[in-house]
């Protein structure tokens, strides 16, 4: 059937993609770039409001209800800003050269080299570090860039992403893309992660197909590459220049590939990869079937005597009473599994996967001096100077940010995980936790439910003063908590 014009009333009625185009920015959003707009967001005092914030920048000018509304794990956007330094500071192609000259980019763990011609996908990684002149040749011959988790390499784009995970509260990732004038590096495919396409430089011309089938509709896992012959009509071509937006959710196909009169340098930045309702159950019902069995005879009552002989494929099509019988007890079994179901302590488990999985947090300069990353112990006049981390019951504290913790209950003890020592590069690092005496657990949801305000240490509902102080002074040495004023005036 015939298709709306993108970004038409018809479209959006059909559910299709739609496209925006954004008029001038603000003038507050338009001083200083990316680096600005993160500087700005840095004087917000909740961090769940700097997330919020920055999103609705991301997606502007469309309003983020209208988003989640009409696109979010729906259909494609589209937005067109007319604003080529929408994105500026983000990432460059200078950046690109730096990270390669800082010798720290190795093939295939970092870089990817593509290239796709006649519908064949090719990868021409060699082994070992990434030299630029090696790098710059291959491009030079048509090859595409992919710099994988340039999070490692650039500053801010951790602080982008450590700011935008706390917003999605799934792990927020990105990659790079720079691709020559008239190639392509990719051959079409679809994802398992909601996609935000955002121009950098120069322009890509741009093809997303709707999920072939309804199997392929937010799908679990990324597809293998397809060949045109298998794809019908884009309900999205476009392409995008400096600072538009392309977003597509997991399952929509997409190609891009350049026109011969300029390079691309593109940044995905990705969410949402493995956290639908069937990896929470995955993690839930064995728990529930576990705790079942423990607690109700029922689940641990034998099987009928004789049940082989009439249930399985053989006997599917089988009229038979005890056939009947059968499917009713495991039905009821199945409905009274969710009396048992450990619905929290299952998403916790979920939020420990997720605080892994977390970029550690970017501080800003007065979060810093106020906690103990800028606490100035040093080496002074042959001696160490300012060691001592004294915090008394007038001490005023909170949380760094509000999505750094997460307590959880579980068999070895009361767990809290945290993110501060989390590395830049996705799982280095070990899971980072403590393991807090259960009496502890009151005072570490009151800091949470009084953040972003700062309490006295003296109102932490431990049972004596001595168990208050050593708490927020365990909790400010390990980064999760800041003082409302420098402990020490240097």
């Amino acid at each position: 059937r015939a298709k709306a014009p993108v970004g038409s009333p018809e479209a959006k009625r059909q559910g299709g993609p739609a496209a925006s185009r954004g008029g001038p920015r603000p003038t507050e959003e338009g001083d200083g770039g990316v680096v600005g707009l993160l500087q700005r967001l840095g004087r917000l005092e909740d961090s769940r409001q700097r997330a919020a914030e920055l999103f609705r920048w991301l997606v502007a000018p469309v309003a983020p209800g209208d988003f989640l509304g009409r696109h979010w794990e729906r259909a494609p956007l589209l937005v067109r800003r007319g604003d080529p330094g929408y994105y500026a500071g983000l990432f460059s192609t200078a950046d690109f050269d730096a990270a390669l000259r800082g010798g720290e980019v190795h093939f295939g763990t970092h870089l990817d080299v593509t290239s796709y011609a006649e519908g064949v996908r090719e990868t021409h990684n060699p082994s070992g570090r990434a030299l630029p002149s090696v790098v710059w040749d291959f491009y030079q011959n048509g090859c595409s860039l992919r710099l994988l988790s340039p999070q490692a390499f650039s500053p801010t784009v951790w602080h982008f992403l450590s700011i935008l995970q706390e917003h999605f509260g799934s792990m927020a990732g990105a990659n790079t893309y720079l691709t020559p004038p008239g190639t392509q590096g990719f051959a079409p495919h679809y994802d398992d992660i909601e996609a935000f396409v955002l121009q950098l430089e120069g322009k890509k011309h741009w093809r997303v197909y709707s999920p072939r089938t309804d199997a392929e509709v937010l799908p679990q896992f990324s597809s293998p590459n397809f060949t045109q012959a298998e794809l019908g009509e884009p309900v999205l071509e476009t392409v995008l220049e400096a600072g538009d937006l392309l977003y597509f959710p997991r399952g929509f196909i997409h190609q891009g590939d350049c026109l011969p009169d300029a390079h691309s340098l593109h940044i995905t930045v990705s969410s949402y990869q493995r956290n639908s309702w069937g990896d929470l159950l995955e993690k839930l019902l064995p728990a529930a079937l576990q705790m079942a069995l423990e607690e109700d005879v029922e689940y641990r009552q034998g099987l009928p005597m004789g049940y082989l002989g009439y249930m399985g494929v053989t006997n599917s099509d089988a009229v038979d009473a005890r056939r009947t019988a059968f499917m009713e007890k495991v039905q009821s079994l199945i409905k009274k599994l969710i009396d048992y179901a450990p619905v929290d302590a299952a998403v916790d488990q979920r939020a420990k996967s997720f605080l892994h999985d977390c970029l550690p947090p970017v501080l800003t300069q007065s979060e810093k001096s106020q906690s103990v990353y800028g606490f100035p112990a040093r080496w002074q006049d042959g001696g160490p100077c300012d060691v001592d981390i004294v915090i008394t019951q007038y001490t005023e504290v909170r949380l760094l940010h509000h999505g750094i913790v997460r307590l959880c209950n579980e068999e070895a003890g009361v767990m809290l995980y945290y993110t501060t020592e989390n590395s830049r590069v996705y799982h280095k690092e070990e899971p980072k936790f403590l393991e807090i005496d259960p009496e502890y657990t009151d005072s570490i949801e009151f800091l949470l439910s009084s953040y972003p305000n700062h309490v006295s240490v003296d109102t932490l509902p431990c049972e004596t003063l001595e168990d208050k102080i050593s708490l927020a002074t365990l909790l400010f040495e390990k980064g999760i908590l800041t003082t409302k004023k420098p402990l020490v005036q240097v």
